[in-house]
């Protein structure tokens, strides 16, 4: 797998495997997902924010944000509010952060006409280089259908490339 390429898979037809290699030490990586301060430089594709970003990094906890849209070249979207929430439910450090994630409104109540999704995040070290995959499991084919015609995919994409970029600045 060459540096920058993410390569996504399909498992059980509800499963939607990510891996990418980024060119940082595991622990610099993992610390990008576990501070507010990290996460708001990078999540989220190109074009949008996080001007809210609540972080209880622990089992349990509740990652808390909201994305939103500021470049006017993306017509429709700009100005527009997405909310998210990710309930923690097992944090290995440096290696694995298991959540649920859910769309979510500003109080942080979830949205339930949304599928929910319950992701794996594992951080292999490669000495010097950290592997990242994400495994993000729906409770059906549909659901995965749902969020993948929802541009997800290139939204994750920008959203790593945009990780990458403050990993090179950060390092």
């Amino acid at each position: 797998m060459s540096n920058n390429t993410m390569v996504s898979r399909v498992e059980n037809d509800r499963v939607l495997v990510l891996e990418r290699v980024f060119n940082a030490p595991r622990d610099l990586v993992f610390k990008m997902f576990k501070e507010p301060e990290h996460l708001k430089r990078w999540w989220g594709p190109r074009g949008w924010e996080l001007p809210v970003c609540t972080v209880d990094f622990q089992p349990g906890g509740v990652w808390h944000y909201c994305m939103k849209c500021v470049d006017k070249d993306q017509g429709q979207f700009y100005g527009m509010e997405s909310w998210g929430k990710g309930v923690y439910k097992e944090i290995v450090e440096p290696e694995t952060i298991i959540y649920t994630d859910y769309f979510s409104d500003a109080e942080g109540n979830t949205n339930d006409t949304m599928p929910s999704t319950e992701i794996t995040m594992e951080f292999i070290d490669m000495g010097g280089k950290t592997k990242l995959v994400s495994r993000a499991e729906y409770v059906s084919a549909e659901a995965l259908k749902t969020v993948m015609d929802m541009g997800m995919m290139q939204g994750i994409t920008e959203t790593w490339d945009r990780l990458e970029d403050i990993l090179t600045e950060v390092k």
